[in-house]
């Protein structure tokens, strides 16, 4: 029988993780950004989160990977705001203007036990990073309370591996993006341009803490499971991404190759448009040459 990690895990262990990521709110470096603001003092930086834990919504998601899915639904909440404020994002309600509630870290954690008990096989944080000490109080409390289900990191991959390494014993499913190889893509489209190198340190800690996926009658309990959205015109440098999959973390690795981009935004002409089915199958025909073998992807686009 499964038992996630964080069951596991002492108070006092807990409680020293979650005093070093409080501390780094004074000067916040919780992601590659550093912008070093004193978010306790109501300062914000790149993200425009403050001290205070924002939510957008919250429920059974049953658009996720059907691993994550099964019969209950997914138990995905979504966290206002984000590090990356990706210029073409879908969520731009949520990631670029904010739309969310004010809640507390105790109403954070009466979220995640309502979410198990309606059947929820996962608690899925979507765009965790600039929240890591809300949530992970939140997972405390609630584990006190009797959550007893995988926590799924659901990150844009943009991740200080420093806090990654602090994250160990805590989360049982990482789910990051790999959005760009080219540090120009990541530059215009993400102000990023250390996007690659940053998250190859980030995937590479994620899988030494938990390695491949492990399914338990169809579902996912533990592991690393790397999401990859399709750019028009091979922007996102997708070989590179899956090159560096293959030969630094493992051929089989889960694999999601992602076809919904959707243009949002001024962007420029070339990927101000959805990407064709000749880009995607070329993706997908990329990760199978290269050695991929566990490859989830759209069979009907």
């Amino acid at each position: 029988m499964f038992t996630p990690c964080y069951k596991e895990l002492s108070r006092q262990k807990f409680n020293e993780k979650i005093e070093i990521l409080e501390k780094m709110l004074e000067s916040c470096i919780l992601c590659p950004r550093k912008c070093k603001v004193n978010r306790k003092k109501g300062e914000k930086g790149f993200c425009r989160a403050n001290a205070n834990l924002y939510i957008s919504s919250y429920g059974a998601h049953f658009g996720e990977e059907e691993i994550l899915v099964g019969s209950g639904g997914s138990g995905t909440i979504f966290l206002t705001w984000c590090n990356l404020r990706c210029a073409y994002c879908q969520n731009y309600d949520i990631s670029l203007e904010g739309n969310g509630e004010k809640v507390s870290i105790e109403q954070c954690a009466e979220i995640m036990l309502y979410l198990q008990r309606r059947g929820c096989h996962n608690i899925n944080l979507v765009t965790p990073t600039h929240y890591t000490p809300h949530l992970i109080k939140s997972i405390k409390i609630a584990s006190e309370r009797g959550l007893n289900v995988p926590i799924v990191w659901n990150c844009g991959g943009y991740e200080n591996v420093e806090v990654i390494k602090i994250l160990e014993g805590i989360i049982d499913i990482y789910m990051p993006d790999i959005k760009y190889s080219n540090p120009e893509t990541a530059l215009k489209l993400s102000c990023a341009r250390d996007y690659f190198e940053r998250c190859k340190e980030s995937v590479r800690e994620m899988f030494r803490q938990v390695d491949n996926i492990q399914i338990e009658n169809g579902i996912a309990k533990k592991g690393l499971l790397i999401r990859h959205l399709v750019l028009p015109e091979d922007l996102a440098g997708s070989e590179q991404i899956f090159l560096f999959i293959k030969n630094e973390i493992s051929p089989d690795v889960w694999v999601n190759i992602m076809a919904q981009y959707r243009p949002f935004g001024n962007l420029p002409d070339k990927i101000n448009r959805r990407i064709s089915i000749i880009e995607y199958r070329n993706a997908i025909n990329a990760a199978k040459s290269i050695g991929l073998k566990n490859i989830l992807y759209n069979q009907f686009f």
